[in-house]
């Protein structure tokens, strides 16, 4: 049997005749899909999707072009096709019964994969022989068989005489048929699935086979019996057999009652399903054990609607209603004998479980294609009555169970059409167990205590509830009380979708009347949560205002001891309808100005007890973050602003923020940073809109009063916010980075809707702000570098201050970054003296504050002017905008490039000018590092700065000029010691051989230091080891001559006061010397110290044992004897040493080791 073209079922029937052989092969029940399917849900060979079932409904021929020759073969049989039914039926049927025999045969013999390949084709060509014989009944029926008229006395033929007999023998033989081979239930159990060969052909068991050919057959049978109710449109009576009350057979009894023990065993082969399956899984279960089961509920549901509509007979739901309400009654005993027995341990579960399924199959059309347009017949009388059975309070109901059948209810709803009932029967028992958690104790509670936990999640339970498609996991998910509410959602909706506001009126009604000030004084926590979400949700599918007006009424009846106990769920739930009024777009008035007074009572309590006892303050912090957090989602879901959100910022911010400590003061800071974001968003919003052309004068009339109420709502966060923070800009109570942020974000305020800002910042209120906020002096560093970036940030802004004329802005900015860098260390200042002495000074500086410097010097070096300066220079500075110590260095270095570059007493005058406005007063900027006892990273930073030796006039370097003859001032003297050591580190250091840049320029600065200021011995043990190792690894001749002339003024500075013994720390210096560089670099050594020879031998001489030493070292080192060359040059350098080196050259030349 092969699979039916999958376009052809679309094909009106007047076609059906032109097709050929391949449209109408003989239909069967098969669950191997394939994709000739066309994808459709059931297998192209099965009776929906090759039209047999609509041929059967429209009376049409079931195989238009099967059985057409003279002859067919059946069981192997030559007959005569149009009297083969009529003279030999009994044989026909006895052949039947025995292929069916056969086949049970076949399920003795053992299935192993070597012999299913022969059994699949033995029971195949079984159940094919079998199924045709059964079609050849059908269109013999339609084809062949006449209708005898009963009055006539004329002679018939003898042929004529059988013909008339065979409705009743069909009747006879189709009854023996279902007696033989017995209820589906009663089958042995089936592996639906099947083998695989090596072709990818599906092999299946004898035992699949079996089953699917009883289906054929309980399909077939009904099939004929409806045909020859439609062909003889009168009562056939079977001769053999009488019903089981004892009335003649007949064709219509018989229907009936094969489809009654067809259902039976349906619901039998579904209730070993259930049985198997957890509650909290049902409705994911598949109800079906095969595809083909599946089609088979669907087949009759289609043919027993379609005769109850033409004919005196019961539909689909009837007939299975009927057998549903037995199974309820346990009454097994008054079914008849032929009956399968029934029974369930869980009739109800059962009941909702299997309806909930059967009523999904109704989607599927008469050719098996789901339509979702399709108009559905519905079963809410049983289901009513069913629901009314789940709910009865006279047994203990399980929320278990209450899930399951509310699930099943709620998926009906999707199905049919709306029922108010259903609502009003749930709603009698769910108002009496309002209190009720509707937990389950081995399943997480995820219920309430989730739904509850803000106004936000309460409304997106609501959301939720009133969603079209609901989870398959809501058993786990939801209380059964959660799934009543998205069922009172779906309901209303629907209803009032189809006619209009009549069921919610009706509904309205209903759960109004249960509440008056007895239930309400009545309620517990619980029940207060299960309110709050009842009528939100009403208020979400009906009528707001109504729902809302009615809440505030009834919150009126409880009593005040529950109010003060429930306050913060009273207050969610408060919030709760008024974000809901912002999401509809409606004016918050009502319920802004009676909340708005009960949150400046609860800051007014909140700022009395700031020094009370943790508990009182805790409580009453969980009410206001309630509204600070409902206010804020209040402003971010709103469309446009009304004059009634101003209300919601009234002066019991102010007295809050006096209040709260750090912790808190985050939370309303965040909450102010959020609002003022989404009044910008919607101004910019309204200014594009004014913007468009042709905008008509009542637009515009409404643009502008949407602007007036902006600017209300703008005016009071100015009044009540800003002036707090303008207060605290000294203070450490408000966390750093959120006080930049908010000043940052009121500049931009200030910028959009200037009109907004108070009176003492106009006329100029960006530029008040900037100059409290980014360019006071007074005000922390790490505050000013976060706001200055926020600032810096904006284009906007930055391009309208840069050309206002009013300040230097740019000057400014620049002036206040300097102040940050340098004062990037003033927080360690509490620590001990030598905290940061030879520490990597990159950890001494808070990383989020460097990444800010980091960020602000970016931002910095995009200036217009910076970069002007930059680039009269010709200073590179984009590969050091990372690093704002060494950004800071290579600026001032640019303003001293440009500063010599200029040629014009006029551009000088105002270059200094324009200095000293980025300097300010660096002084005051350092002073709290001058209090320390020893140097510290600050200072050193600073000096490092101001010792930049890259000056082109180092006469007129300002730190030669500070420190020329005054270097014996203790201050000074320090200064010096600093500066000294900001060489070393930062212009003497070698990377590996690499010397440092610019060498040549800062030995002349240090040479001119040496020269202009009194030297110690202290400097030159921290420069000589660099000056030398410029003598030994430098051959530039500048460096060397620089270099040299740097060693002798060392040398001879260390003479000074040293009287005939040279300073101890000058031959340390030089002795270290020796033994880095002697072995490898003797030659310059003995060089450089023939010149300190010529300045001082005692030098030299206190260095003999040393170089001597060093030689041996060297030879013993290199393994090669002695090393003329290295002891020719030794001995002319202690040729330079008097009587010592004489005798040293005597000793070398006697030592034979």
């Amino acid at each position: 049997m092969e699979n039916c073209s999958a376009a052809s079922t679309f094909l009106t029937d007047s076609l059906e005749l032109e097709l050929g052989t391949e449209w109408c092969k003989p239909p069967y029940f098969s669950c191997a899909v394939d994709n000739r399917g066309g994808g459709k849900h059931f297998s192209g060979e099965s009776y929906l999707c090759s039209g047999a079932l609509k041929r059967l409904i429209l009376n049409l021929d079931p195989l238009p072009t099967n059985f057409e020759e003279d002859t067919l073969e059946i069981f192997g049989i030559q007959w005569v096709t149009e009297t083969a039914l009529v003279n030999s039926s009994r044989e026909l049927f006895h052949l039947f019964r025995q292929q069916l025999y056969n086949l049970e045969t076949l399920l003795q013999s053992s299935c192993d994969f070597g012999k299913v390949s022969t059994l699949h084709c033995k029971a195949d060509n079984i159940r094919q022989q079998c199924v045709l014989f059964l079609h050849y009944v059908k269109v013999f029926i339609f084809r062949y068989l006449k209708v005898q008229n009963a009055e006539s006395h004329v002679p018939v033929h003898p042929y004529e005489a059988l013909e008339a007999q065979l409705p009743s023998v069909l009747i006879d033989e189709l009854h023996g048929l279902l007696l033989y081979i017995g209820h589906l239930s009663e089958l042995p159990s089936v592996n639906i699935g099947a083998f695989v060969n090596q072709n990818q052909i599906k092999l299946f068991p004898p035992s699949w086979h079996l089953l699917h050919l009883h289906l054929d057959i309980h399909w077939l049978v009904l099939e004929i019996l409806y045909m020859l109710g439609e062909k003889l449109k009168q009562v056939v009576y079977g001769h053999q057999f009488m019903n089981l009350a004892s009335d003649n057979l007949t064709n219509i009894s018989l229907f009936e009652e094969h489809c009654e023990t067809l259902l039976c065993d349906l619901i039998s082969l579904s209730l070993n399903r259930y049985d198997k399956v957890r509650s909290s899984e049902s409705l994911m279960s598949d109800q079906c054990p095969c595809l083909c089961i599946k089609e088979l509920w669907v087949l009759l549901i289609h043919l027993l609607d379609h005769r109850s509509k033409w004919f005196v007979s019961e539909s689909f739901w009837n007939w299975l209603n009927k057998l549903l309400k037995t199974l309820l009654e346990k009454s097994s005993d008054r079914r008849r004998s032929s009956m399968p027995v029934i029974q369930s341990r869980d009739p109800l579960g059962f009941s909702w479980w299997i309806i909930t399924h059967v009523a999904s199959f109704y989607k599927f059309d008469r050719h098996g294609v789901p339509d979702e347009m399709r108009k559905v017949e519905s079963n809410w009388n049983f289901v009513e009555e069913l629901l009314k059975k789940s709910i009865s309070v006279q047994g203990v109901i399980l929320e278990e169970q209450l899930r399951m059948y509310l699930h099943c209810c709620l998926t009906l709803c999707d199905f049919w059409e709306p029922n108010i009932a259903i609502v009003t029967i749930l709603w009698e028992y769910y108002s009496k167990n309002l209190n009720s958690s509707f937990s389950i104790s081995w399943l997480p509670f995820k219920g309430l205590a989730n739904t509850m936990k803000s106004p936000l999640s309460m409304l997106e339970m609501v959301k939720t509830c009133c969603c079209d498609k609901q989870d398959q996991e809501l058993y786990k998910s939801s209380s059964s009380y959660t799934i009543f509410l998205c069922i009172l959602a779906k309901v209303v909706k629907k209803a009032m979708k189809s006619n209009g506001p009549h069921p919610w009126k009706q509904v309205k009604g209903r759960i109004y009347s249960k509440f008056h000030q007895k239930r309400m004084e009545e309620l517990t926590e619980v029940g207060l949560q299960n309110f709050f979400s009842l009528f939100l949700l009403l208020a979400a599918v009906a009528e707001v205002e109504d729902v809302a007006s009615h809440v505030l009424d009834l919150l009126n009846f409880l009593k005040p001891a529950f109010v003060t106990s429930q306050r913060a769920l009273i207050w969610k739930g408060h919030m709760a309808f008024l974000l809901m009024y912002a999401q509809k777009n409606l004016d918050i008035g009502v319920l802004a100005e009676k909340f708005s007074c009960a949150f400046r009572e609860k800051a007014k309590e909140f700022l009395v007890s700031k020094n009370e006892e943790m508990v009182q303050r805790q409580t009453i912090w969980t009410l206001l973050s309630i509204y600070i957090d409902g206010v804020q989602e209040v402003f971010e879901t709103s469309y446009c602003l009304y004059p009634s959100h101003e209300k919601l910022l009234n002066d019991g911010f102010s007295m809050l923020l006096r209040a709260c400590r750090e912790s808190e003061l985050r939370t309303v800071l965040s909450f102010l940073q959020a609002v003022l974001a989404r009044i910008r968003s919607m101004h910019q919003q309204l200014c594009q809109e004014l913007q468009r052309d042709n905008v008509d004068l009542f637009v515009q009339s409404s643009l502008s009063a949407k602007e007036r109420h902006l600017a209300a709502v703008a005016s009071a966060l100015w009044r009540h916010f800003f002036s707090f923070l303008k207060s605290q800009r000294m203070s450490q109570v408000v966390p750093f980075s959120q006080l930049a942020d908010a000043a940052a974000d009121f500049t931009l305020l200030a910028m959009d809707m200037p009109s907004t800002a108070p009176s003492d910042f106009q006329p100029q209120p960006v530029i008040s702000i900037i100059q409290l906020f980014g360019w006071d002096d007074i005000i922390c560093p790490q505050v000013v570098a976060r706001y200055l970036s926020h600032v810096l940030q904006n284009s906007t802004l930055c391009e309208a201050l840069s050309h206002s004329g009013y300040v230097s802005f740019q000057a400014l900015t620049v002036r206040s970054w300097i102040r940050c860098v340098l004062q990037m260390y003033i927080k360690n200042l509490s620590g001990p003296d030598d905290l940061l002495i030879d520490k990597n000074l990159e950890e001494a500086v808070e990383k989020e504050y460097m990444k800010q410097l980091v960020k602000l010097t970016r931002l910095l070096f995009n200036l217009s002017e910076v970069k002007s300066i930059f680039s009269k220079a010709q200073v590179e500075y984009l590969s050091i905008s990372e690093d704002p110590k060494k950004a800071l260095v290579r600026f001032f270095e640019a303003v001293g490039v440009t500063y010599g570059n200029v040629q014009t007493l006029s551009d000088k005058s105002a270059m200094v000018t324009k200095s000293l406005e980025y300097l300010g007063e660096v002084l005051k900027y350092i002073k709290p590092y001058l209090g320390k006892k020893v140097f510290s990273a600050g200072l050193q930073l600073t000096y490092g700065m101001m010792a930049s030796p890259y000056v082109s006039d180092l006469g007129q370097h300002p730190v030669l000029l500070a420190l020329r003859n005054t270097a014996t001032i203790p201050p000074i003297s320090s200064l010096k010691k600093c500066i000294v050591q900001v060489i070393r580190k930062s212009y003497l250091e070698y990377k590996g051989s690499s010397p440092p840049p610019r060498l040549a320029s800062i030995l002349a600065f240090i040479l001119q230091l040496f020269k202009e200021t009194n030297t110690d011995i202290y400097e030159v043990e921290l420069l000589l080891p660099g000056i030398l190792k410029c003598l030994v690894l430098v051959s530039e001749p500048q460096v060397k001559r620089l270099a040299t002339e740097n060693l002798q003024y060392m040398v001879k500075a260390c003479q000074v006061g040293s009287e005939e013994e040279p300073s101890s720390q000058l031959t340390s210096v030089f002795r270290q010397f020796i033994q880095d560089y002697g072995m490898r670099y003797y030659y310059q050594v003995y060089s450089i110290l023939e010149t300190v020879a010529t300045l001082d031998q005692q030098v030299v001489i206190h260095l003999i044992s040393t170089l001597t030493q060093s030689l041996k070292d060297s030879e013993q080192k290199w393994g090669l004897g002695r090393n003329i060359a290295q002891r020719e040059a030794y001995s002319k350098l202690l040729s330079h040493l008097g009587q010592m080196g004489q005798d040293e050259m005597q000793r070398l030349e006697n030592d034979n080791t």
